[in-house]
């Protein structure tokens, strides 16, 4: 696991990313070369063997490349993986704080009390909090 963490970084990563949001199907060379903007078809083809080596990826009799495994080291431990989609695992926390001091808000409208006043408080701080680190890990997405 250490091998992979030193090694995917960089390009490699992008790549490694790009099959992630792939769900399943087969790229080649020269898609991947497009689809990610590199200057030639053997950038994409060395970062994909590099990928095959460390047995993140395997390629197919016609060439493709599809993944092999999903492995979560650096950045990629802050994201789940929801079909095609790489999202990060404080968004989950940030809906759910954001939906429950909603619903509150509307259940108790009315009373003013220092009750409500300090489920306020915390409700817009740990909704506050979760939002910035869900945008903050998104920043970090390596493509």
């Amino acid at each position: 696991m250490d091998e992979i963490e030193s090694k995917l970084k960089g390009k490699t990563l992008i790549v490694y990313w790009h099959l992630l949001r792939s769900s399943g199907s087969s790229v080649g060379v020269r898609e991947v070369q497009r689809k990610l903007g590199f200057s030639s078809p053997s950038v994409a083809y060395h970062h994909l063997e590099k990928l095959r080596s460390l047995g993140l990826v395997k390629k197919s009799i016609t060439g493709e490349y599809s993944l092999a495994e999903e492995v979560k080291v650096g950045v990629l431990r802050m994201f789940t993986r929801m079909g095609r989609f790489m999202v990060p695992r404080f968004l989950f926390y940030s809906v759910m704080f954001t939906t429950m001091l909603i619903v509150y808000s509307l259940m108790f409208w009315g009373a003013n009390n220092v009750y409500n006043l300090m489920v306020y408080v915390f409700g817009f701080m740990g909704s506050g909090i979760f939002w910035y680190e869900t945008y903050r890990v998104w920043r970090e997405r390596p493509f």
